[in-house]
């Protein structure tokens, strides 16, 4: 799809092979069929006007002003410069910013009317000339064709049924236009040794690069690319902010003004309108005066509405599309997030997105006029050599790129093996002659993912609840990949601990008591409470191996049922042993998996938390804490509804729909397919 949308001159035989093809792999099962309807559409849309594929995309990705087509896109590349190092952050950078110096506005208008024109009229478009005429053409006449072309365009690909001859008709008109009747009968050796020029580039989209070291600096950017910036203000107060055109506090209702008496009516309203007029049909459909209420989507407030049905961990499906959420709300703004780095990124990435959405259930201002897609690269430290391997070993960073390399060979080919191109590039020396040309082999890859990564993997983020003390609130966080938890060697007694056990100083570790849900094919609930004497415990939201979870299922869809949608804990349990030298303790590793769990320390052994092997993120002198799914965030209004209902008995809390579990879509090019 890359190459059809790019090049111009393909037979129109080739478009309807490939369209067949396309229709044929709709019979296989997902994500083969969605990826088959996603290059159909695309297919039917340039077949019957050439052209529009590369028009569109040259107009979101550069922002280009049009009427007639307003959706805009923008690339937001995210770095952690404490993951990351500098020299590759600054080989980025410059890589990025050699590539954008041209592809200034004019030269983006120039392309999208050349390369209509060329699509429209295949050989009869005399291509030197046309190239020679736009190069000499100022701002305002590139703007005048550039409007003209889209517009020809545009009218034509809305029909129902586009006529392809009378598209051509108006592209000659152009082409006439521009370049005068008498250069366009012309056709000289020179005009045919210039015809046969390189193909019109596709410029890359617009990319914005960022050090992330503010907490709500996704949220700022992605609020400066919906307004401009002669028109936002930032204040200390962000929830503050309203977006022009849209207030969701407001206007909800409408109180009425007549009494409801008939006596009350003002003169004349008595009057019926003819039975056969259309205002008596309307009159019969409305109240006038009365409460006019806005009706909103079903579970509006509920953020996992926005973007689709809920379901399984790590599902895979289309991204949300550009409809509207709201009357009169169309969503033309697309954010492309990407970020890189490594399972701690992640982790941070999963953070900024839960904010994001607690944030828009208190203002719903973002999500109406926006799509947010999510990608992945990472970029994971070299492994040191002639070290011993027990010294420099650390945990491993890539587990979640694994999964997706493992469930998505393109992924893996195209994004998983760039990691080494990028250290390579990082390791170069710069530059200094900048007159030369800069080959973009990191960028052509970033472009290639982020408009051919259109089908997303969801996984699911986790809640913990933190204790530090039983007597006081508990500090709540989000980890997406790993939580890792270890014994403290201190001792120190915590308030509202249980009373130290017999015989608990005796060996290592400490006594955990451990309630969790076991998870079941059935998805039945089962409770398991168990105690024992463990030395620290590993929970896993990514399966490790390649098979793992899938050796008693038939397809990878029934594995997501159990294996997918729950968290694996390792538990490293010491064992004790009477001999006749005397007692010994060993240690064992169980394991099991689980959907929540709920552990406490039982003898005053405090325990330390790591949460997506993050040592920023690092929780110590804890005694109990509480992991399991988190929940999509709900609006004021629904907790009001929830206290209100609670205050009638249990019955009817049992009743109550259960909130859906929080899902971050990764896009990658194919989904789940192993």
């Amino acid at each position: 799809m890359s190459v059809l949308t790019k090049a111009t001159g393909i037979p129109e035989d080739l478009y309807h092979r490939a369209y067949t093809f396309c229709t044929r792999l709709l019979t296989l099962p997902a994500p083969y069929s969605t990826v088959a309807l996603d290059c159909a559409i695309r297919l039917k849309t340039e077949t019957a006007v050439p052209g529009t594929l590369y028009q569109r995309t040259v107009i979101a990705e550069q922002n280009l002003i049009s009427e007639l087509y307003p959706y805009q896109e923008r690339v937001f590349l995210f770095v952690d410069p404490e993951l990351v190092s500098a020299s590759v952050c600054s080989a980025l950078l410059l890589e990025i910013q050699a590539a954008q110096e041209q592809q200034t506005p004019e030269a983006c208008m120039r392309h999208v009317v050349s390369h209509a024109l060329q699509a429209a009229l295949g050989e009869a478009c005399h291509t030197g000339a046309l190239n020679r005429k736009l190069q000499a053409s100022s701002r305002r006449v590139l703007e005048y064709y550039f409007h003209a072309v889209v517009a020809a365009i545009e009218q034509v690909a809305s029909e129902d049924s586009p006529s392809r001859l009378g598209h051509l008709e108006k592209m000659e008109e152009i082409y006439c236009s521009l370049l005068g009747p008498s250069t366009t009968r012309r056709r000289c050796v020179g005009d045919l040794l210039q015809d046969r020029l390189p193909s019109i580039p596709l410029p890359s989209p617009y990319i914005t690069f960022h050090l992330w070291t503010d907490q709500e600096q996704l949220w700022k950017e992605l609020v400066r690319f919906l307004r401009p910036r002669s028109q936002l203000r930032l204040s200390a107060d962000l929830d503050a902010l309203d977006l022009q055109g849209f207030r969701l506090d407001r206007d909800l209702a409408r109180v009425s003004t007549d009494s409801g008496i008939e006596r009350d009516l003002p003169l004349g309203s008595d009057e019926l309108p003819d039975p056969s007029s259309s205002e008596m049909e309307r009159a019969a459909l409305q109240r006038k005066g009365g409460i006019k209420k806005r009706v909103w989507p079903p579970d509006f407030f509920m953020p996992g509405s926005w973007d689709g049905p809920p379901g399984l961990h790590r599902r895979t499906g289309r991204p949300s599309g550009d409809g509207e959420l709201l009357p009169g709300v169309s969503r033309v703004h697309t954010a492309r997030v990407l970020v890189l780095g490594d399972d701690r990124m992640l982790g941070r990435l999963a953070q900024a997105y839960y904010r994001l959405r607690k944030r828009e259930t208190k203002k719903f201002c973002l999500t109406p006029r926006l799509s947010l897609q999510l990608y992945y690269i990472p970029v994971l430290a070299p492994q040191v050599t002639g070290q011993d391997p027990e010294a420099s070993r650390k945990p491993e960073l890539g587990e979640l790129a694994s999964f997706l390399g493992r469930v998505d060979p393109w992924y893996e080919s195209t994004v998983n093996t760039l990691c080494p191109a990028i250290l390579k590039l990082a390791e170069m020396p710069p530059y200094l002659d900048t007159s030369r040309t800069v080959d973009p082999f990191i960028l052509d890859v970033i472009t290639y993912y982020v408009r051919m990564g259109t089908q997303p993997i969801y996984f699911q983020l986790y809640k913990v609840k933190i204790f530090t003390s039983l007597s006081h609130d508990p500090t709540e966080d989000i980890f997406l990949t790993e939580l890792k938890v270890k014994i403290q060697d201190s001792k120190s007694p915590k308030e509202g601990s249980s009373p130290r056990r017999r015989g608990a100083a005796e060996g290592t570790g400490a006594e955990l008591s451990m309630c969790y849900q076991k998870a079941l094919l059935s998805h039945r609930p089962r409770e398991v409470t168990v105690s024992l004497r463990a030395t620290g415990l590993v929970l896993k939201a990514i399966p490790a191996g390649d098979t793992e979870g899938f050796s008693h299922c038939t397809s990878p869809k029934a594995a997501s049922a159990t294996d997918c949608s729950c968290l694996h804990v390792s538990v490293t349990e010491v064992v004790k042993s009477s001999n006749l030298a005397g007692r010994s303790f060993t240690t064992s590793t169980n394991t099991f998996r689980t959907s929540s769990i709920q552990v406490q320390s039982q003898d005053q052994r405090l325990l330390t938390l790591w949460l997506d092997k993050d040592g920023r993120r690092t929780f110590r002198d804890v005694v109990r804490f509480e992991a399991g799914p988190c929940p999509e965030p709900c609006s004021r209004t629904q907790k009001s509804k929830t206290s209100a209902f609670n205050s009638h008995g249990q019955e009817t809390e049992k009743n109550m729909a259960k909130p859906n579990s929080l899902l971050m879509p990764i896009n990658t090019f194919s989904g789940i397919i192993q």
